[in-house]
């Protein structure tokens, strides 16, 4: 897939038509981040987060596309095979570009997990899942242009995918409901 079909690059094209000086893998870091921690999938709060992010009103296209990056999203966490496909610039990008917007998205996941996490304990596996991201939010110019540096961010890639399937299968349980009241 070259870097001008990829969604991504539709996505940051998009983007910056309207001018949002955002990237949009920050955007979909927010939006899994928020779902993770148990936001849950109703459009309207994601859309103030994201406007907020945007720093002002999205247009109407960029709007359409925040609720379907935001189906996308619920589609993955919700389907019969939860997976995670992150938004980011294709393979044949610059690995400096690729790296740079792999750390926008740890920190939109680590901003939009914190905007919703609850006042609940995390286990020891999921505090360590934050500190990694937020690891690797701050390691984005460490990677070079070399098969090692394609290596290093290749896996990192993999983590990602998989790391945020624990938080969200710890922090996004459906709370419990209320015991129903007594008859007798």
């Amino acid at each position: 897939m070259t870097t001008q079909n990829s969604p991504y690059a539709a996505f940051a094209t998009l983007l910056a038509s309207s001018g949002q000086p955002v990237s949009p893998a920050e955007l979909h870091g927010l939006l899994l981040g928020r779902s993770c921690a148990g936001s849950g999938f109703d459009l309207e709060p994601w859309l103030v987060d994201a406007t907020e992010l945007l720093g002002s009103e999205p247009q109407d296209n960029v709007r359409q596309a925040l609720i379907g990056l935001q189906e996308m999203v619920k589609g993955e966490l919700s389907g019969a095979e939860v997976t995670v496909v992150l938004l980011l610039p294709g393979d044949d990008a610059p690995l400096v570009e690729r790296a740079q917007a792999l750390g926008l998205w740890c920190q939109g996941f680590l901003g939009g997990f914190g905007l919703t996490a609850r006042d609940t304990a995390l286990s020891a596996e999921a505090m360590e899942v934050l500190q990694d991201l937020a690891a690797i939010a701050q390691v984005q110019s460490a990677l070079e242009e070399s098969e090692d540096g394609e290596n290093d961010y290749m896996e990192v890639m993999e983590y990602l995918r998989v790391a945020p399937l624990l938080l969200f299968a710890e922090c996004a349980k459906p709370l419990a409901a209320a015991p129903k009241p007594s008859l007798h």
